[in-house]
């Protein structure tokens, strides 16, 4: 099938390339590259030769003077709006939108309106950046096939370690201080294992990013918070920890299929004058 039957949607992370190609029967293939070395992904991208591209992300302008055919820049935000209202099971339509990506943006979906209302420097690139200074790994499928195995417990301090059963009004497994073991038993000598380090780092992500999502949905006076994002890609610990928090907070955490490429089918939709 040549180029000229493929349209396609781009968005340009900071440290991935998500693609969304839509062929003519409509069917969608969906793609990684990394954005590390930038030539070669635009090569690649320039290679698929499609008709209609979509462009987001951080790197889009930059992209978009590189590639023939018509090319499209789409706001990142209403990209997401436009792939998750595709990607969730149901037709709600008031909810939060998180994107756990390098960092992490919160946005307000209402409709075909997409407003982003709050975000964390907290995301995948603390997780690689913490466990290859911590651990000595930086890959990102091995990090999160350590964060499984892992228990925080080990690490972090909960308000059971500092209270007696009943000595104050909180949950025992509630945390009291990200990494507050972590100092000691290193002075004492004791064996940490590398999972429970890479759990560690992902729940201090998680439970600061659950926070602030609470919150603000509370703000929002919404209930549903719907995730997305290259962080979660294949990383069950995080998605696990995040949905525990936020219905521990009363609300009610979807997870996209595919929701990495989210931003890439929004960008695809928009640019092809669906929405």
């Amino acid at each position: 099938m040549s180029g000229a039957d493929i349209a396609i949607g781009v968005d340009w992370g900071a440290t991935l390339a998500k693609l969304a190609l839509r062929r003519a029967d409509g069917s969608l293939e969906y793609r990684l590259l990394p954005t590390e070395d930038a030539d070669a992904s635009r090569a690649a991208l320039a290679a698929v030769g499609a008709r209609r591209i979509g462009l987001t992300g951080g790197g889009a302008t930059m992209l978009a003077r590189n590639l023939a055919g018509e090319v499209v820049q789409v706001n990142e935000f209403a990209a997401w709006g436009a792939g998750a209202s595709a990607l969730l099971p149901d037709g709600v339509q008031r909810y939060l939108l998180v994107s756990v990506g390098t960092g992490t943006s919160v946005l307000l979906v209402d409709g075909v309106s997409v407003t982003r209302v709050g975000g964390t420097a907290l995301g995948g690139g603390t997780l690689v950046g913490l466990a290859a200074g911590l651990l000595g790994e930086a890959e990102f499928e091995k990090i999160a096939a350590l964060t499984r195995r892992g228990s925080r417990r080990e690490v972090d301090l909960v308000v059971s370690d500092i209270y007696p059963a009943g000595g104050i009004a909180l949950a025992g497994d509630l945390t009291a201080s990200n990494f507050g073991k972590f100092a000691r038993r290193l002075r004492d000598g004791d064996p940490i294992e590398r999972a429970d380090v890479a759990h560690a780092i992902a729940g201090l992500i998680a439970e600061n990013v659950a926070l602030l999502c609470a919150s603000l949905a509370a703000a929002a006076q919404v209930t549903r918070v719907v995730f997305g994002g290259s962080t979660l890609r294949d990383n069950d610990g995080l998605r696990e920890m995040l949905a525990q928090l936020l219905r521990a907070y009363g609300r009610d955490p979807v997870f996209l299929p595919n929701g990495e490429f989210a931003g890439a089918l929004g960008a695809l939709r928009i640019a092809s004058g669906e929405i």
